[in-house]
């Protein structure tokens, strides 16, 4: 009888430490992640559809990078500001109807300066009209796995029915750290001045960012009606961490407790191999 031969890999596995104790965050919802294994730590209100404000504009970005990769647009192209563009408050690149901007000034743009202009100038380059590309982002989310996200604009901007669940906001960010990796450091860039008579209009609203906790992205969001919310990463050593927190008061609140949801995500668990 001849024998039978096992081969054995080794399995990541995430352990809480001894003392390991739940977050209780006061954000509204919240979700967190660790990359390599898969681990959701925590989970409150994370299925619910809520107002992502600009954190929506993650979903833009994946559809940009998407559309680069396969050739359809280029770093270097210049597309042109429409009016309806132009037209969008809040947080903006200044941009001005008629005036053509690369697409890599664009995507810096939407990451650095969450600029709700930049969006639509994509969305209309994609697909013609901003309100036509929010339907292709919703069936994008949907083939994707985001199953509690409908768009009806291409920023966040306030809008009935542009809803987000923080388990959605988790997974886009995992994809595009996993599958555009070499667009993911435009995320921890602090500053990008597009405008040089706009200078107070050039830093990235990332609280963490040069706290030295390892966060390198991603993308800010606040509305009256979302209040404040962050969709974070951080890696320390070999270890990722996304998290997603929205509904904060303030924007102090913001940055405390992501901040504190970093340390605890990286102080309360350590990866194994067995």
């Amino acid at each position: 009888m001849r024998g039978l031969k096992l081969t054995l890999s080794a399995v990541a596995l995430l352990v809480s430490s001894v003392s390991a104790h739940a977050f209780d965050t006061r954000a509204t919802a919240a979700y967190v992640l660790d990359f390599s294994t898969g681990t959701v730590l925590m989970a409150k209100n994370a299925n619910q559809p809520l107002p992502p404000a600009s954190m929506s504009k993650l979903m833009t970005l994946y559809m940009a990078f998407e559309a680069i990769d396969a050739g359809i647009l280029d770093l270097d192209q210049e597309l042109p500001v429409s009016a309806a563009a132009q037209q969008y408050g809040g947080s903006t690149m200044f941009l001005k109807a008629g005036e053509r901007v690369r697409v890599e000034d664009l995507i810096r743009g939407i990451i650095v300066l969450s600029g709700n202009d930049a969006c639509v100038v994509i969305a209309e380059a994609l697909a013609g009209t901003e309100a036509k590309f929010a339907r292709q982002m919703t069936m994008r989310a949907q083939q994707l796995g985001m199953t509690n996200s409908t768009f009806t604009n291409s920023n966040g901007w306030p809008k009935a029915g542009h809803r987000m669940s923080m388990r959605d906001l988790g997974l886009v960010a995992t994809k595009l750290i996993k599958d555009y990796p070499q667009y993911y450091p435009i995320f921890s860039q602090k500053e990008f001045l597009f405008d040089p008579a706009e200078s107070a209009n050039r830093l990235n609203r990332n609280p963490l960012l040069g706290l030295g906790i390892g966060a390198d992205g991603l993308k800010t969001g606040h509305t009256q009606e979302a209040g404040y919310g962050l969709a974070g990463s951080a890696k320390q050593g070999d270890r990722r961490i996304i998290f997603v927190v929205s509904g904060l008061d303030t924007n102090a609140s913001r940055a405390e407790e992501s901040e504190a949801i970093v340390n605890w995500a990286f102080r309360q668990f350590s990866e194994r191999s067995l």
